[in-house]
């Protein structure tokens, strides 16, 4: 049994000397503009989800969804988020195409996270994507008012609608159903 516990350890230290090695020769690529693995993506939105569920705190959004609060939430986005995410135009970003991985196009594929989920991840951004922090730039009350906006895009208010279209000269996006995108609860 002590020999059986050796070799598996013996081969747990091999595997990661030979990943180690790998890496520090320049084995695997780094340019930013290839499409991550499958597998890769599969382990980083895991690791991603489950330090969400273990260090977020579980928020309620204190902004009320007023139109008014929405539409100040579509103006932050559109100054602060669009370039990489996405303009108003349901049209994805061509900068947001150039990070490895690519930068999630939420005017064409909202989120389906809970509002606390997606505050977190504006208030302290996300570590190896090139998503900034955004608690030392915008104030809490304006993290929240684009969590509102981010978290209703499928469902935005009728009023709301209509600064988006009159703004852009775009309507929101409709899916193939021929409905307003739907939030996935």
């Amino acid at each position: 049994m002590r020999d059986f516990i050796l070799g598996v350890v013996a081969t747990l230290v091999l595997l990661f000397l030979g990943g180690l090695a790998i890496a520090t020769l320049g084995f695997l690529p780094t340019n930013a503009d290839s499409v991550p693995p499958k597998i890769e993506r599969r382990v980083a939105m895991s690791a991603l989800d489950a330090s969400m569920e273990r260090h977020a705190p579980r928020l309620t959004n204190p902004v009320p969804p007023t139109d008014e609060n929405l539409i100040d939430g579509m103006k932050i986005y559109t100054m602060n988020c669009a370039g990489c995410h996405g303009n108003l135009d349901n049209k994805p970003s061509p900068f947001g195409a150039s990070f490895y991985p690519p930068v999630p196009q939420l005017i064409i594929h909202p989120m389906d996270d809970p509002e606390w989920h997606i505050y977190y991840a504006v208030r302290t951004g996300v570590r190896y994507t090139g998503m900034p922090a955004w608690n030392k730039v915008l104030s809490e009350q304006d993290m929240w008012k684009v969590t509102a906006f981010l978290s209703r895009i499928e469902k935005l208010p009728p009023a709301v609608q209509d600064y988006w279209k009159k703004s852009t000269g775009v309507a929101p996006a409709v899916n193939p159903e021929g409905q307003e995108h739907g939030h996935h609860d």
